[in-house]
């Protein structure tokens, strides 16, 4: 909404907006550019208009997407899915992302899944099994090494001292 006011505000229309892009259909002054970078970060926006940057936002919100708002992973590859929401070979998103973020997109798939478990450890709803199953894990002794990893701490040991939060809390 924020960025259609902004838009609009400047008489500039647009063929779509989405999850961080807005394509529009006129030439933007430089006037109109810097106009619109200045009320998109009054509202905490950014506008970006480097396309390595633009790129790396893309990859980084497919990720977050998948992973955090998604009912279900994708059967596929993560690479597969990847390459085919942004229409871009992987090795070059890839790339890129390496470069740009000094960790690569599977590193960072592997934080957001971890922050995904922490998450649903805490909410309580599911046992470790099923949220293996849930986000794709061969086992659960994987998750638990890869959360350990991550974390420092055990699935258990991180729900545990979230329960002894609770309990002190309670007892305050």
């Amino acid at each position: 909404m924020i960025v259609k006011e902004a838009l609009a505000k400047l008489g500039l229309r647009y063929v779509v907006i989405d999850l961080g892009m807005v394509e529009v259909l006129e030439d933007i002054t430089v006037q109109q550019r810097e106009a619109l970078r200045s009320d998109l970060l009054q509202s905490g926006l950014e506008l970006m208009d480097d396309k390595r940057s633009i790129l790396i936002e893309r990859i980084k919100n497919v990720i977050i997407d998948m992973i955090h708002y998604s009912e279900e992973l994708p059967k596929t590859n993560f690479s597969d899915y990847i390459s085919e929401k942004l229409q871009h070979d992987y090795t070059y998103l890839s790339n890129i992302f390496s470069e740009v973020k000094g960790i690569t997109i599977q590193q960072y798939i592997i934080i957001h899944k971890i922050e995904k478990v922490k998450e649903l450890l805490l909410y309580d709803e599911f046992n470790l099994t099923e949220i293996a199953y849930k986000l794709h894990y061969s086992s659960v002794a994987h998750l638990s090494n890869q959360f350990k990893k991550v974390t420092g701490l055990s699935p258990s040991f991180f729900k545990q001292l979230k329960q002894n939060r609770t309990i002190n809390l309670e007892n305050l």
